[in-house]
């Protein structure tokens, strides 16, 4: 790893600090998210007036950008050209990332700025792509493109527009705007000059945006004068894959973590008042939405929110992610396990190590384990003096899996970052034996029951049932946990505790992936969690809580004994 220790500015110019630390405070008394930075006058002048003057589409009159945009957006794109040195030819700021709810413009922002890049584009043959979200979202954008040219008579004169490839030409210097689609693949050997993302929380989910975004950001480094420019609200499940790490990124460079020639302008809450749900009351919404009066209206919003909250609370999730830009932690579409709305509640600051020393009593849980799958696996234990249930869990998975799973890879590369998740060769050798290890733990503490400890699908086990008994097991310490609807007790039961507090677990990655994939079905009276129902998202970690759910239900005796330093110098905590 390089060190700059000492030397923080090290390949960044002073002058141009992006950081805003006091973006709470301006955010509350509404005063501008943007540093005051050196700017050059004339590209910023330059393109503020060619901006101002383009007109909007779809609005009545086709009133100017200059007529309809607030301060905010007029100062963005100042800052966006007047980071350009005309002496030196290279931008000062390379990246833009703007977080901003729907409703604000952002479409027709968007257009108006690739657009005026093209004009003040010098580079011969440059290429420019805005970059949409869907295939209807690019025809929207290309529609709105074509339009502010043809409403401008010298505009029309200088560009080609090609409707069938969506692209629009310079006649002079050959430059070209290149309306993409996510849908697709958007990329392929970037020559980018300046590239303009429309909502990042679309592209950036999917499974290839790691490499895209590696592309798009190559192709930038010998085109100096180019910027990258992301607009997006925030998404509509949790943050995941590229998108988790632009978004983690961008508010590092705003908090003054990191200094990179970046500029991060993020409409959202102050953390506080998202732990107190600040957001419910309607005189905080003008906060994170600039354009309130504008192309946003007060009663809109409201009667939005009310129909939501009838909805449910999938909808208000929704509607407070897409238009609010409060970051939902665990997805709530519909036939969601209802789980789902108290897991992030029930979280502590607590480890499997925690949970030991102070529990009464555990039990273990397994399920899954293919070459496409996950093996899962929880210990439950009893609080000794509360009586509450905490959970820990882990999951294994052959290395195959990220290749026959593309569409969730990044999520399990994160997963097994935070070493939630380990990816192994053979799962027989490598998984198997710490399963059995952490099974041996729980029994030599005196934490097991005397009978019915550790639960399992009794389907295709029975490897880890001969592991089990080489290390001293018999089958009365195993239970089969029948799945479907001979779950549905376990299933319906731990939200209930969840929601009162009687079950808690460590706050894991790995189970908040499992949690928000969880899709029910009913059947006959009974609900049930299935793989089926699920698709291609995992859920073992939480097919083996439930079991652990199901055989704590029981009310299981230890067998005596609770030596946790034994098991916290074993070198199976390592792992």
């Amino acid at each position: 790893m390089l060190d700059f220790s000492g030397d923080e500015d090290f390949g960044l110019d002073p002058d141009w600090d992006t950081s805003v630390p006091d973006w709470e405070h301006r955010i509350l008394n509404g005063l501008s998210l943007i540093p005051d930075l050196p700017l050059f006058d004339a590209p910023a002048e330059k393109a503020l007036r060619i901006f101002r003057r383009l007109k909007v589409p779809d609005l009545p009159g086709t009133p100017t950008f200059g007529e309809v945009c607030d301060d905010w957006v007029l100062d963005f794109v100042r800052v966006i050209f007047g980071s350009y040195n005309p002496e030196t030819k290279r931008r000062m700021l390379r990246e833009f990332f703007l977080l901003v709810p729907k409703k604000n413009g952002k479409s027709a922002i968007s257009a108006g700025i690739i657009v005026t890049a093209a004009i003040m584009n010098e580079r011969p043959q440059a290429e420019l792509y805005l970059i949409a979200p869907t295939q209807k979202i690019a025809n929207i954008a290309f529609k709105t493109a074509k339009g502010i040219i043809q409403l401008d008579e010298t505009l029309s004169k200088i560009f080609k527009i090609q409707t069938h490839q969506k692209t629009i030409t310079h006649l002079t210097t050959e430059a070209v705007i290149m309306i993409l689609s996510a849908d697709g693949d958007v990329v392929t050997g970037s020559k980018g000059c300046y590239i303009l993302v429309d909502e990042t929380h679309v592209l950036g989910s999917k499974h290839k945006a790691p490499e895209v975004f590696i592309e798009l950001r190559g192709g930038l480094k010998s085109r100096p004068e180019g910027f990258f420019l992301q607009i997006t609200t925030q998404s509509k499940d949790r943050p995941k894959g590229q998108f988790e790490k632009e978004l983690a990124t961008a508010r590092a460079v705003r908090d003054g973590e990191i200094r990179l020639p970046m500029l991060s302008v993020m409409y959202e809450l102050p953390q506080d008042m998202l732990e107190s749900k600040a957001w419910r009351d309607p005189k905080t919404w003008g906060l994170v939405n600039p354009n309130m009066g504008r192309s946003v209206h007060m009663e809109d919003l409201v009667n939005d929110m009310r129909k939501a909250e009838r909805e449910g609370p999938e909808a208000v999730a929704l509607f407070i992610s897409q238009h609010l830009n409060v970051e939902p932690s665990i997805g709530l579409g519909t036939g969601k396990w209802v789980g789902a709305l108290f897991w992030e509640q029930a979280a502590r600051d607590i480890t499997l190590e925690d949970i030991l020393a102070t529990s009464d009593v555990c039990v273990a849980g397994v399920d899954g384990g293919g070459l496409d799958d996950l093996l899962g696996f929880g210990i439950m234990g009893r609080h000794r003096e509360t009586k509450r249930w905490q959970f820990w869990a882990k999951a294994w998975a052959d290395e195959m899996v990220l290749e026959l799973r593309k569409e969730i890879k990044p999520e399990l590369e994160a997963l097994r970052d935070a070493k939630e998740l380990s990816l192994v060769g053979n799962l027989e050798e490598e998984a198997f034996p710490e399963i059995v290890d952490l099974c041996v733990q729980l029994r030599d503490l005196g934490l097991l029951p005397e009978e019915n400890g550790i639960g399992m699908d009794p389907e295709g086990v029975a490897k880890i049932v001969d592991a089990l008994i080489d290390a001293g097991f018999v089958i009365e310490d195993m239970t089969p946990i029948s799945q479907g609807y001979k779950l549905n007790a376990a299933i319906k039961a731990a939200p209930v505790k969840l929601k009162n507090g009687t079950l808690v677990h460590c706050g894991q990655r790995i189970m908040t992936f499992s949690v928000e994939n969880a899709k029910t079905e009913a059947r006959g009276n009974a609900v049930i969690v299935t793989k089926a129902q699920s698709g291609t998202a995992k859920i073992d970690p939480l097919m083996a809580m439930f079991n652990t759910v199901q055989m704590m239900s029981w009310n299981p005796q230890p067998r005596g004994g609770n030596n946790l330093d034994d098991f916290l110098n074993n070198p199976v905590m390592a792992l």
